[in-house]
C-alpha cells in the first residue's frame, strides 16, 4: 500500500495510448440547491493525466449535461475557489469546456477500451450514486479486469456499495480514505445544518473487513492499496494524480 502525503511533482512521461474514463456525476438537488460535481476533483488531474501523455474522456452515470458545484465554480457567485485557474482554463477551453456539454452515458461504453476509471466527488455523488446499481456494476467490471480505479473525495461513497460477482465488497480487505467526518463536520458548522444524511467514514466504518484512514482535516492525502487510488478531498487532487500516473505507468 502507498499512502501520498506531501506534493510530488511528476515528470512528463510517455503514456501514449493509456486511455482514462472519468465519471462525474449528474445534476441532483441536496437540501433544495443545485449540486453536481466538484470542479477541481475532475480539472486538476484531468490535466495531469492529459499531461502525462493519457486519453481521457469524460462521462456520467445518466449521460447529458452535468455541472460544477456552485461553490467550486470559480466563476460563480457563491464559489469558494476564485483563484482556480485549472478550472477557468478548462471551462474557457475551445475543446474541454464542450466536454460537459452532452457527457456520454455509462450505458454507451466499453471498457475494454480503458485501462483506468476516475471519479470525482461534490455534492452530487452522495445523493445519486448510492442506488445506481449499473454504475455500481461498472466499477466492479473494472476491477475484476485488472483496471485502475482512483476515487476521491465524495467519489469514495462507490467503495460502501460495489459489490464483486463473488458477492463481496470492493472494499473488503481494502484500506482507503475519502471525505472524512471530521470534513463533514467542519462544512455542517460552516451551514448551520446537518448537509448529508449519511458519511462515508461512518458508514465504512461498519464494515470490519475494510479500513478506512484519513489525515488531519484540509490536509492533502491520498491512498493506493493494489488497484485502488483514493483521495480525501479537493486539496488532494495532486497527490491522487501522481498515484494514478504512477500505476497506469508500471
Amino acid at each position: 500500500m502507498t499512502t501520498s502525503t506531501a506534493i510530488r511533482r511528476h515528470a512528463n512521461s510517455s503514456m501514449a495510448g493509456k486511455k482514462v474514463l472519468y465519471i462525474v456525476s449528474n445534476p441532483a438537488t441536496l437540501m433544495g440547491f443545485p449540486v453536481g460535481f466538484f470542479a477541481e476533483e475532475m480539472t486538476g488531474p484531468f490535466f495531469d493525466l492529459m499531461r502525462a501523455g493519457c486519453t481521457v474522456d469524460i462521462a456520467s452515470p445518466k449521460g447529458g449535461k452535468v455541472a460544477f458545484d456552485g461553490f467550486s465554480d470559480p466563476e460563480n457567485e457563491a464559489t469558494q475557489y476564485p483563484n482556480d485557474l485549472i478550472t477557468l482554463g478548462f471551462k474557457h477551453h475551445a475543446t474541454f469546456g464542450k466536454l460537459l456539454e452532452n457527457t456520454p452515458s455509462i450505458a454507451d461504453l466499453d471498457i475494454s477500451q480503458y485501462d483506468a476509471v476516475c471519479v470525482a466527488g461534490g455534492g452530487g455523488p452522495l445523493v445519486t450514486f448510492k442506488d445506481d446499481t449499473a454504475l455500481h456494476k461498472l466499477i466492479a467490471d473494472f476491477y475484476e479486469s485488472g483496471k485502475i480505479i482512483g476515487l476521491i473525495c465524495h467519489g469514495t461513497c462507490l467503495m460502501l456499495w460495489t459489490t464483486l460477482s463473488d458477492g463481496t465488497l470492493m472494499a473488503d480487505g481494502k484500506t482507503w480514505t475519502g471525505y472524512p467526518d471530521s470534513e463533514e463536520q467542519m462544512m455542517d458548522a460552516a451551514l448551520g445544518t446537518k448537509v448529508n444524511e449519511y458519511t462515508i467514514e461512518t458508514e465504512a466504518k461498519k464494515n470490519p473487513n475494510t479500513t478506512f484512514e484519513s489525515a488531519a482535516p484540509l490536509a492533502p492525502f491520498a491512498i493506493r492499496d493494489g488497484q485502488i487510488i483514493t483521495g480525501q478531498q479537493q486539496n488532494s487532487t495532486r497527490l491522487f494524480s501522481d498515484l494514478l500516473i504512477e500505476a497506469l505507468a508500471e
